[in-house]
């Protein structure tokens, strides 16, 4: 029985450092894109892709060898919904990227906490999903502190919603497919890899690429967007076997405090009034949904 105790202890440990390095991962993610910022957006996410897949690939090679190929099988019906989903997570890379370099992180902290309450909305209008009274309030609180901040601004917070809504509904394909994380994500890269190595190609042969070929460090750099795709995955994907879904819903919110954090104390974003007003709603919308969620699964 000890010995048991101790072992699911241990599992537990692993699982929290795991979930920890994915998210810090994650939130540091600005920093790793500002070493780019000279390079245009959609040619660091075609690396990106390109360099995914080559990663992936490995990393699955390395787990099932000789069974590779059996285990990434997926019936030609799920790679049409895949390669949906693929363009959903390139489009959401892509803004996210453009935002970092184009120094508005705070946007994009924004909208990964919004991204879990237009889930929820998504949820309500696809699956029929039931909401009830704090969950409303929190998506009521999410609107108003956007709508404020549209107001105030006077400019439509559009990095924050979409990202918020593409990785939503990313989220929502991928609901609908039996497949794991790793070999989702490997199809994905690897069903949008012609459009990104087609584009590598011809910006190339116009002299277009912003991106130096004769500078290492930079090459190397890039090559890492590979690296900071796959490596946060599989430290998901080893918390999600060890902790409880309610401890990750808890953890996705590291990585946009840390943007946050990084946002106002860091890269020195305007942080005033309207925004404390817009992120102190989203911020009370998400202790509302988190706390009645919590309450449901006590309940069951």
């Amino acid at each position: 029985m000890t010995t048991a105790l101790q072992s699911s202890d241990e599992q537990a440990r692993i699982g929290l450092a795991a979930g920890i390095g994915a998210f810090g991962i994650w939130g540091f993610a600005p920093l790793y894109f500002k070493l780019l910022g000279s390079i245009n957006a959609i040619e660091i996410i075609a690396h990106r892709i390109v360099w995914a897949v080559v990663f992936l690939f490995l990393v699955l090679l390395f787990r099932h060898r000789g069974g590779v190929l059996k285990h990434i099988h997926v019936a030609p019906k799920t790679l049409m919904i895949l390669a949906g989903s693929g363009l959903l997570i390139g489009l959401n890379w892509l803004i996210f990227v453009f935002a970092v370099n184009t120094d508005r992180v705070l946007s994009t902290s924004l909208g990964y906490f919004i991204n879990p309450l237009v889930s929820v909305c998504l949820g309500l209008l696809v699956f029929k999903e039931h909401l009830n009274g704090l969950q409303i309030l929190a998506v009521v609180l999410a609107a108003a502190g956007t709508l404020h901040l549209t107001l105030a601004v006077g400019e439509f917070p559009w990095i924050a919603l979409s990202l918020a809504f593409s990785f939503g509904l990313y989220g929502l394909i991928r609901k609908k497919v039996d497949v794991g994380p790793m070999v989702g994500l490997f199809w994905e890269t690897l069903m949008v890899l012609p459009l990104a190595l087609g584009w590598l190609a011809w910006m190339g042969h116009r002299s277009q690429l912003n991106g130096d070929l004769s500078n290492v460090g930079q090459n190397l750099t890039l090559m890492g967007t590979g690296l900071i795709t796959v490596i946060p995955l599989i430290l998901f994907a080893a918390a999600v076997r060890r902790l409880f879904l309610s401890t990750i819903g808890l953890m996705q919110y590291i990585a946009p405090s840390l943007s946050f954090c990084m946002a106002v104390f860091v890269f020195n974003e305007p942080f005033g009034m309207d925004h404390a007003i817009t992120f102190g709603c989203i911020w009370t919308g998400l202790c509302l949904y988190s706390y009645s969620s919590w309450v449901n699964r006590v309940r069951v």
